[in-house]
């Protein structure tokens, strides 16, 4: 096994090219890290050692963001907002820790996460040939999809079986290249510390995507296993003072998706038919669980992160919508691909190998375009129903030989798939039905009531009766049912009564037809396409591009830096002077309030301490929750959001513009002392306590006796 230590200084010659990246852009690999570049741009040179204490330290979690160790006792930090899911399906009707957040003042009374993963990365490997190799003989794009999905999965079991690790086999430059990542895994994770979410969410939603900010988005986990902290001997030193304006500083963590090197008809598609649908689903989506939030204030506990991923994925996709119809960009994208065919097609090699493959994705997504609805509106937004598909294609999958199987299904996937199968978490039956039945009511404006999806869900009923019929009949919310379903296998889900079960197993003959559809018609022929294209890239640049976002680990290089904005000029760094002015601003009213503690706090803090600042490091979402960090590999802030200008990153970087936003760990520290008592916790973060002391909590942040994991 060839550890990622072999690659570090693999192809770091960089020469200028048609593509190259600006100052500042990149979401770079660690096999392949802006050496030069960095050293070029701001005289910094990035070594081995660094590198490898920066990777080590950085976390994934497997449900969405990223983290690090900060601590040498598996302490981790990330957002409140990446750790919010966790706090929804620990809290209740008694115990809300999302609004009121959660401090635990001793290593007993943290609590245990219900099915949260979170994986380190221990090594790269370049499994490239062996990929290529399993395609020779493959002359259709639907031969070469069956055996590229067979031979990864091959490899990853391999993997898994030879080293005990999550093995996942990476797409790189639309398959220029594919690397097999091993991650060290984690189960047991535990809530440590999570503010209000007034203080990490300040100014909500009209100030989401927006700067200057003022949220204290933080939240702090510990990993545990064998029943014991783990000793983190990789973790960042905590670096109370945070970054200052015009510092280097690097960002580590796990950007989910780009499309930079896609091909234009690919971003219009987009722009026409993805994106549209996208956002009309879940603005639907919205519309049905405010409505139901409206009908108690129970209901609204229920729905509230729901909602909020919701909005934050609505304001998101806008942004990037957006940006696509922004005649500019689509220029420039043209204009660049128009210098790449032109460089391929005068190359009578190049073209005859590569010159096909614009044309080819262009047809895949034209015979696509009628049967775009049903990838967007044959979905129930239930939870249950969901949990029921998946019980459905468990136990026929397995049955599969491992590179056969739906992606997702595959050896190596399955103990991930197992812990969110059987997860604990609560599943709300009004919110499902008020959620099912609006999908329905959507789904029957888009697809007219004779599609055949929606013939099976209604059955002759009305949205609202069939969704109270299925929410009711089903016992899918108890994971012991879902469980004893799985290990019955197939004659279990053959014989169930259950009305989840029995729609996804109607359901299911759909499903796998378009699922085959899909591979066999667009998938394949993309990915056979997007091959060629990646290496018709390397035969004209070589691997001095960074490939698109997989929300798999990466490094970006930047400064921080202030920006034009409205007509003046945005400050590198927001103060708790700031704080306080926005909130007197809009007379305290939401989502412009302050919580309890910081109104009768306010006298403790130093006003001047940075709040929030921005950089030119080159993030998207999946990033929330990454460390920035020093040249001294120390963590000096924590990456929560973007500025509106970076919500067309997904296509294009902007140095001017775009900029990351974070939280300040002058801030950070600054509200655990003097707001949150958390005395210890911060002695631990600053390396100048021991796990194992008692906890001192502040008069204004005493335990709650009943519930001593809650404080008040």
């Amino acid at each position: 096994m060839k550890s990622l230590k072999s690659y570090y200084y693999l192809n770091v010659i960089v020469v200028l090219f048609a593509v190259s990246a600006l100052a500042d852009e990149g979401m770079w690999t660690f096999d392949n890290p802006p050496i030069q570049l960095v050293q070029q741009t701001y005289h910094f040179t990035i070594t081995k050692e660094w590198l490898e204490h920066v990777r080590l330290s950085s976390v994934r979690f497997n449900d969405g963001g990223s983290g690090s160790f900060v601590s040498p006792h598996g302490l981790v930090l990330t957002n409140h907002h990446v750790a919010r899911g966790q706090l929804q399906k620990n809290s209740s009707a008694e115990h809300d820790y999302v609004k009121d957040g959660f401090y635990a003042a001793t290593p007993e009374q943290e609590i245990k996460s219900p099915d949260l993963e979170i994986n380190v990365l221990i090594s790269m490997e370049n499994v490239t040939s062996r990929v290529e190799a399993a395609l020779k003989g493959a002359d259709t794009p639907e031969q070469q999809y069956k055996a590229r999905e067979g031979v990864i999965a091959e490899i990853q079991r391999e993997s898994l079986e030879k080293t005990g690790l999550r093995s996942d086999v990476v797409t790189l430059y639309q398959g220029g290249e594919y690397w097999l990542y091993r991650y060290k895994k984690y189960t047991d994770v535990r809530l440590v510390f999570a503010p209000e979410q007034q203080a990490a969410y300040f100014g909500g939603d009209p100030d989401n995507f927006t700067y200057p900010r003022y949220d204290l988005d933080m939240a702090l986990f510990r990993i545990y296993e064998n029943g014991k902290p783990i000793d983190s001997s990789n973790y960042l030193k905590w670096n109370p003072r945070g970054a200052s304006e015009g510092e280097l500083v690097f960002v580590s963590g796990n950007p989910g998706r780009t499309s930079r090197l896609d091909t234009l008809a690919q971003l219009l598609f987009a722009r026409d038919y993805e994106l549209p649908n996208a956002l009309a689903v879940r603005r639907n989506h919205i519309q049905v669980l405010e409505a139901f939030s409206r009908s108690s204030p129970e209901h609204a506990r229920e729905a509230g992160t729901q909602i909020f991923f919701l909005q934050n994925a609505v304001k998101a996709l806008n942004g990037m919508l957006e940006g696509l119809e922004n005649p500019r960009i689509i220029a420039s994208k043209r204009t660049e691909e128009e210098k790449f065919r032109s460089a391929v097609a005068n190359d009578a090699r190049l073209k005859a190998q590569y010159g096909s493959a614009w044309d080819d994705i262009a047809g895949a997504l034209e015979k696509f375009r009628p049967r775009v609805k049903e990838r967007f509106y044959r979905d129930l937004d239930s939870q249950l129903s969901s949990l029921a598909a998946q019980i459905v294609d468990y136990v026929a999958e397995i049955k599969k030989p491992d590179g056969d199987r739906l992606p997702g299904f595959h050896e190596s996937q399955l103990e991930s798939l197992r812990l969110r199968l059987f997860s604990p978490a609560p599943i709300y039956d009004e919110m499902e039905i008020a959620s099912l039945a609006g999908a329905l009511d959507r789904d029957l404006k888009e697809l007219g009531p004779n599609d055949p999806f929606l013939k099976n869900v209604l059955n002759g009923k009305a949205p609202e009766q069939a969704a109270a019929d299925l929410i009711h009949g089903s016992k899918l919310k108890d994971p012991q049912v879902r469980k004893a379903l799985v290990e019955g296998g197939e004659p279990a889900v053959a014989n169930s009564t259950d009305a989840m079960i029995v729609l996804a197993r109607k359901l299911d003959p759909l499903r796998r037809e378009f699922v085959k559809w899909m591979q066999d018609n667009v998938e394949s022929v993309e990915r056979r396409a997007g091959e060629k294209l990646g290496q018709a890239r390397f035969a004209r640049y070589g691997r001095n591009v960074y490939p698109d976002a997989t929300f798999t680990l990466r490094l970006s290089y930047g400064q921080v830096k202030s920006y034009p904005m409205n007509g003046t000029i945005a400050p590198p760094a927001t103060t708790f002077y700031g704080l306080y002015d926005r909130a007197t601003s809009f007379s305290d009213r939401p989502p412009f309030d302050l919580p309890q503690r910081y109104r009768e706090g306010m006298k403790k803090l130093d006003l001047g301490t940075q709040f929030d600042f921005v950089t030119t490091n080159d993030v998207v979402g999946g990033n929330s929750g990454s460390p920035v960090i020093n040249q001294a590999g120390e963590i000096v802030g924590l990456i929560f959001d973007g500025n509106i200008e970076s919500l067309v990153g997904d296509y294009v970087y902007d140095i001017e513009t775009n900029r990351s936003v974070a939280v300040h760990t002058a801030a950070m520290t600054e509200a655990l002392r003097k707001l949150y008592g958390a005395d210890k916790l911060l002695g631990e973060l600053t390396g100048s306590s021991n796990l194992t002391q008692s906890q001192s909590v502040s008069p204004g942040n005493r335990v709650d006796e009943q519930n001593p994991g809650r404080t008040r």
